[in-house]
């Protein structure tokens, strides 16, 4: 993952370790002032506990006999400071340092593997920091207007735009709740203005508040990106791309085309379906155009292991531009 967004998730563990270490001292600091003797019974607690390790490793008489008497005190003070903190109303545990994820003790890490929480706050973190943030602020799915698309039948088309619209909407709330298990990619492709970038953005939204990672680059962008990743050896960038849960690849055909971007088009389309690593790609070209524009390699992906959802009917942003100004 980016550098970055790592530096950050450290930041935030490391002040939430701060924050409940200041938290203890200040429980210590009221139970000292109220029941003195349970903070008399901690320190005698802490002192036998050095003294157990001291003498596991003594080479001394009867040391089996006398690591167990260490043992049994100690557990009998710690049960005597735990009837001590409940019959005055306190939690037993009110002197233990409190761990926001116990499983992890808010380090983000067990052993050299990344905690589950750890993948929540980078996905908080990307979340705030990325464009996705203002994209998706108005385009999800409480804000889908099915009305917006014409119930008029074409006459080349065998359902009308709202009815082909449905269906795609259908289609994405199916993603979303599958996204888990079924690893589908998807592919938008048709007309400008019909939806397809919205209802990107729509599932985006879902996702990223279920806690998934999700990256959105314009297909510009990538290119970008790409470039980085291959002259600037950017590998932090190159695992953001290949890694997250979803990669939103919007508007492709609008990059610079050129031997570069195709060959590490394909590479990156490659790695994620070897990594059953989700995708979700739009473009306002049709299926034919994708096939003379783009490798038979590349081609032969989108179309063999991608999900593929036609969009047509009226510009959507012409309409709504229009009815503002009337």
């Amino acid at each position: 993952m980016s550098n970055n967004y790592q530096s950050e998730v450290l930041k935030i563990y490391e002040g939430i370790r701060n924050s409940e270490g200041q938290e203890l001292s200040r429980r210590k600091a009221e139970i000292k002032e109220k029941i003195p003797e349970i903070i008399q019974l901690e320190r005698k607690i802490g002192s036998l506990c050095v003294e157990l390790s001291i003498s596991s490793f003594k080479d001394m008489e009867n040391r089996e006999e006398h690591l167990k008497n260490l043992k049994k005190t100690i557990t009998d003070l710690r049960a005597k400071k735990g009837e001590l903190l409940f019959t005055n109303g306190y939690p037993v545990d009110y002197l233990d340092l409190h761990y926001r994820c116990p499983k992890c003790k808010d380090t983000g890490f067990i052993g050299p593997q990344k905690c589950s929480c750890y993948n929540k706050m980078l996905v908080m973190i990307h979340y705030k920091n990325s464009d996705l943030k203002d994209l998706t602020k108005n385009n999800n799915f409480d804000n889908f207007d099915i009305s917006l698309f014409s119930s008029r039948k074409e006459e080349d088309k065998a359902e009308s735009p709202r009815k082909n619209m449905e269906r795609n909407l259908s289609r994405a709330i199916d993603f979303v709740r599958n996204f888990e298990s079924s690893k589908i990619n998807m592919l938008f492709y048709g007309t400008p203005g019909t939806g397809k970038t919205f209802l990107s953005n729509c599932i985006a939204k879902e996702l990223l508040d279920r806690g998934f990672l999700v990256v959105y680059r314009t297909a510009d962008n990538l290119v970008q990106n790409m470039r980085q990743i291959r002259f600037e050896n950017n590998y932090s960038l190159e695992s953001l791309l290949v890694d997250c849960d979803l990669l939103i690849i919007d508007d492709l055909g609008t990059e610079q085309l050129s031997d570069f971007s195709k060959s590490e088009l394909f590479n990156l389309l490659n790695k994620k379906l070897l990594k059953g690593k989700s995708m979700l790609i739009s473009t306002n070209y049709t299926l034919e155009d994708l096939v003379k524009i783009y490798s038979e390699r590349i081609s032969s992906r989108l179309l063999g292991n991608f999900a593929l959802c036609k969009f047509y009917g009226d510009d959507i942003r012409i309409k709504k531009n229009l009815s503002k100004n009337r």
